[in-house]
């Protein structure tokens, strides 16, 4: 079983945006603070976190019939997967992210309150000089 928490940061003044993501697994916790190149909006941002925990869950970890269970405290993000539906504006995040899912996927809203370490990471991001997005396959040219 996995448990991933994803969360997003945009700093208004500059429009600088991060990402942060905690994944549990087996008694091990990895940590990912990540700023991303381009600026988006909170939304987008918490879409492109979901995003890119999962494919690095998929690129770093033997997935079999494992359970992966995605928190977020983007009401967006997860009522967009649970509904199958999204406004037009997100919907190549929508997309991208829906294509990662499998049927032992499931993702579920959490308050801020249970998603600290996730948000604490994101904050990092933001104070980071150097956007690094590592060799993450983002094909649908997001980043």
């Amino acid at each position: 079983m996995f448990t991933i928490y994803a969360d997003a940061a945009v700093k208004e003044s500059t429009q600088k945006t991060g990402i942060g993501i905690v994944i549990l697994h087996d008694n091990t916790q990895t940590q990912l603070s990540i700023p991303l190149i381009k600026n988006y909006t909170n939304h987008e941002a918490e879409f492109i976190a979901q995003i890119i925990a999962l494919q690095y869950l998929y690129k770093n970890f033997k997935i079999d019939d494992d359970l992966i269970f995605c928190n977020s405290d983007s009401k967006l993000v997860v009522s967009s997967i649970e509904k199958q539906y999204c406004n037009d504006k997100y919907k190549k995040f929508f997309d991208a992210l829906n294509s990662l899912l499998t049927p032992n996927t499931f993702i579920k809203w959490i308050p801020e309150s249970k998603n600290k370490g996730a948000d604490n990471l994101a904050k990092q991001a933001l104070k980071k000089d150097n956007p690094n997005i590592f060799d993450y396959d983002i094909s649908f040219n997001l980043l």
